[in-house]
């Protein structure tokens, strides 16, 4: 069914989108059909414009071209129509320039010359350009009080360089006007996780020491570095997806209940979260943090390298394609609780979720040979499917099974509930909270500095101990130490995929 029709979204949130680094794979893969999508569900504002800048050469119509082929190869075919794609090409400029010298940019103030609308500027560019694209866009006068800047992680190397890219954004745009991404908060399942938690208090109440015995994030990738190499190399998967993204959700399940839902009340809680993490220090190095790097193995029955394979590779690198770890949130409600985070890449499946494990009833009747099964877990799924499940314990059925217990979900799948809905990309939601200027789906400055400082005593310890990453066949769970850190523990990690 055609959108076209579809009233426009609220003329209040009407911006011009400079849109840094158009041609890149990121904006051709995400954010245009995330603009896209906002436009025919009839929430971008008639007089919102977008500016694409690239150093390629191309005119408007050209960048429309080949705007309007990457939404064709990405959308579903129900998501297109030609008066939606049309509307959505029109608002498309395009401005070829050199990002680091000034040169150019006053072609942006003549862009924005007699608009009353606020500018969104979106680097999606690499960080260390950050810095040069802010200064140019000030001293082209090119700013006003309402400029709005949108960065994407990775927010620099360590804290050293974070501090630095920081720096040079803040000095142009406060604080109130720096958007930092990290696409798993726009996801719908992570929105859910806040409502669950502060919205039920079957939940409310049971959300601490007392009652959960321990935590799993999981966040598994089936691909490899995919050509990424010379990124991926010097970063590897503690800094490219633990600092950011795990610690992110680490942060929304552990944080107590911010006095409201403006941005700062969410933050500030998240912020209390990482500063009570618990360092690894001496023996917590060998046995509650597992390394690992993909050796050649096997993914869909096909035959693929090792990372010291693929190409372009540096075979003497020690760089990790894999972490699991054991840490602790060091406050009241979750003193004694372990947190198991998980992450890596060549995995068996593309997987994201999170496990909350409830503690037993302290007196068991049934058989005892099940104990074992005898507790609830919430399991939050972000990817591949979005959903949330209660694991029950009820009587199995049948004259023969006695007092037989049978695990079972209360299951929340989105896709099955809500099946006249689309499930909104993360960048969708994003994109709108910028368009509103609401701050509360991004990451502050000091989270991400808190976050780089828990990371970088992690990596100086590795670097002190100078031990190799374990191997471990693509195509695997990671390195068999993974499993036998949780196992010491009396515990296993959750695969009832």
């Amino acid at each position: 069914m055609s959108q076209s029709h579809a009233p426009l979204g609220d003329p209040n949130h009407a911006i011009d989108l400079a849109l840094f680094g158009a041609l890149g794979d990121l904006a051709m893969r995400k954010l245009f059909p995330a603009l896209y999508h906002l436009d025919r569900e009839g929430l971008m504002p008639e007089s919102t414009r977008i500016m694409g800048l690239a150093r390629q050469e191309h005119d408007t119509a050209a960048f429309r071209q080949l705007v309007s082929g990457a939404l064709q190869k990405r959308l579903k075919k129900e998501e297109q129509d030609k008066a939606s794609l049309e509307r959505f090409l029109s608002r498309l400029e395009y401005l070829k320039l050199d990002f680091a010298t000034a040169e150019g940019y006053d072609a942006i103030r003549q862009w924005r010359e007699g608009s009353k609308r606020p500018m969104v500027v979106y680097l999606s560019v690499a960080a260390r350009i950050y810095g040069d694209i802010c200064r140019n866009l000030q001293a082209s006068n090119s700013l006003d009080d309402d400029t709005r800047v949108v960065v994407e992680k990775p927010i620099g190397y360590d804290l050293a360089s974070s501090e630095e890219i920081n720096d040079a954004i803040g000095a142009v745009f406060p604080e109130s006007r720096i958007y930092r991404i990290d696409h798993y908060l726009g996801k719908e399942t992570v929105q859910n996780l806040i409502a669950l938690r502060f919205a039920n208090p079957l939940f409310g109440t049971q959300w601490n020491q007392n009652h959960i015995s321990h935590v799993e994030i999981t966040v598994a990738e089936k691909v490899g570095i995919e050509g990424r190499w010379g990124y991926f190399d010097d970063a590897g998967q503690l800094r490219d997806m633990v600092q950011n993204h795990l610690l992110q959700l680490l942060c929304l399940i552990a944080m107590d209940p911010p006095s409201n839902l403006d941005a700062d009340a969410i933050r500030d809680e998240k912020v209390k979260v990482l500063k009570a993490l618990k360092p690894f220090t001496g023996e917590a190095l060998g046995h509650d943090v597992v390394r690992g790097q993909y050796i050649a193995g096997t993914s869909d029955g096909q035959a693929v390298p090792g990372y010291l394979e693929e190409e372009g590779a540096n075979t003497q690198s020690q760089t990790e394609t894999f972490v699991a770890m054991k840490t602790e949130v060091s406050n009241w409600r979750w003193a004694g609780v372990p947190f198991y985070l998980r992450t890596g890449k060549r995995m068996p499946e593309k997987l994201s979720q999170i496990v909350i494990h409830f503690r037993q009833q302290p007196h068991y009747i049934f058989d005892p040979d099940q104990r074992g099964i005898a507790s609830n877990k919430l399991i939050i799924r972000l990817q591949p499917e979005e959903g949330i499940a209660l694991q029950v314990l009820t009587k199995d059925s049948g004259l023969d099974k006695g007092m037989r217990l049978r695990p079972g979900p209360l299951h929340l799948d989105f896709n099955s509930a809500f099946p006249k809905s689309r499930i909104p990309d993360a960048y969708e939601r994003l994109l709108l909270e910028v368009m509103k200027g609401q701050q509360y789906l991004f990451v502050r400055r000091d989270e991400v500095e808190h976050a780089w400082r828990w990371c970088d005593q992690l990596i100086s310890g590795w670097k002190a101990r100078e031990t190799p990453p374990r191997r471990y066949p693509a195509g695997s769970w990671g390195p068999v130490a993974s499993i036998a850190m949780i196992t010491q523990d009396g515990r296993s990690w959750y695969e009832d995929y």
